[in-house]
């Protein structure tokens, strides 16, 4: 905000800063903690040292209870009130990583509390964030139903299955719908907290991203392992083992379910309800993941990979990575 007079009156110029509330629960996973807390930390160094004409972060620590500690066991220092009226509420993840232990967390009674206070500071007009399975914390709430959403990538199965009214979309790693941000998995929640510092300056958020030796990573997809997300039904294992079999050959829906031993519409169905997928687009995903193994491990040319993965140039493919990863050729064969 700025004050302007001309004449023989001064210019003012007055900066506020951008008051930042971080909801700690109790088993916070502590790298993602203290990314974002670097992060911001970070971008207010290089704001002194740049003489950026750009607000700071004002970060408090706020929980719903008096002590907080990590995963790891280190308390957590927390402020008792926090920014009554935040700009912007970032929720970390806590750290349950697997299915039934990260269901068990959600149950606690801090968790519904920590819904409240989102759901307070969602009331008061503060862009509200989270990463990684701090996610799954503010579907708790509600406060992520009928809006587009990302979650941690070996997750999307029991997000899906939790909260049915999230539009997830667990390939990007960052997902805006309104004044909600989400972000990825674990190290997404550097790409959040620079998102949200490009949102004051993009010139500030690459420099802090450069101190940091930070790489853009728009896209989980790219590192998703996707055996990891078929373990939880039987038929979409069968569709699949069914699916690499016949990569170079070509898609058949008929064919698939009655090798999978169902109906077009049950295979379908049960697809989106896992996946997320319909049955032939998770068929190109298996392709891409085949494409850039092969990139990866072989010095074959574009054109035989594409033979190889059913299709018949490799400007198809190269169009095809392109759109699902962001990535061409040459980015995907140096990240071998």
């Amino acid at each position: 905000m700025g004050i302007l007079t001309r004449g023989k009156i001064a210019i003012f110029s007055i900066i506020i800063a951008m008051r930042m509330n971080v909801l700690v629960l109790d088993g916070v996973f502590d790298l993602g903690l203290s990314a974002v807390l670097d992060v911001f930390q970070t971008a207010n160094e290089l704001i002194g040292l740049s003489a950026l004409p750009v607000p700071r972060f004002e970060v408090k620590i706020t929980g719903v209870r008096k002590a907080v500690k990590t995963s790891q066991g280190l308390m957590v220092p927390l402020d008792p009130t926090g920014w009554r009226a935040p700009d912007c509420v970032v929720l970390p993840a806590i750290g349950f990583k697997m299915p039934g232990a990260l269901e068990s967390a959600l149950a606690r009674p801090d968790v519904q509390d920590a819904g409240a206070s989102l759901r307070e500071s969602a009331r008061r007009g503060a862009t509200m964030t989270a990463a990684c399975i701090g996610t799954f914390v503010m579907a708790e709430s509600g406060l992520l139903d009928h809006h587009k959403a990302t979650t941690t990538w070996w997750l999307a199965p029991l997000f899906r299955k939790r909260y049915p009214r999230v539009l997830l979309d667990e390939s990007n790693m960052i997902v805006k719908s309104g004044k909600i941000v989400t972000a990825g998995a674990a190290l997404s929640h550097i790409d959040l907290a620079l998102w949200l510092v490009r949102g004051v300056s993009p010139k500030l958020a690459s420099l802090t991203a450069k101190y940091l030796i930070v790489d853009s990573r728009p896209y989980q997809s790219a590192y998703a392992l996707t055996d990891h997300l078929l373990h939880s039904d039987p038929l979409v294992q069968r569709f699949e083992s069914w699916a690499r079999a016949r990569l170079k050959h070509g898609f058949s829906l008929d064919e698939a379910a009655a090798a999978v031993g169902s109906s077009k519409r049950t295979l379908a169905r049960r697809m989106q309800m896992v996946l997320g997928k319909s049955p032939l687009s998770y068929f190109q995903s298996l392709r891409v993941e085949r494409a850039v193994h092969l990139l990866k491990t072989s010095s074959a040319s574009v054109d035989e990979i594409a033979v190889r993965v059913g299709y018949t140039e490799g400007s198809i493919l190269r169009v095809l990575l392109r759109r699902r990863l962001g990535l061409g050729i040459k980015e995907i064969r140096r990240s071998a």
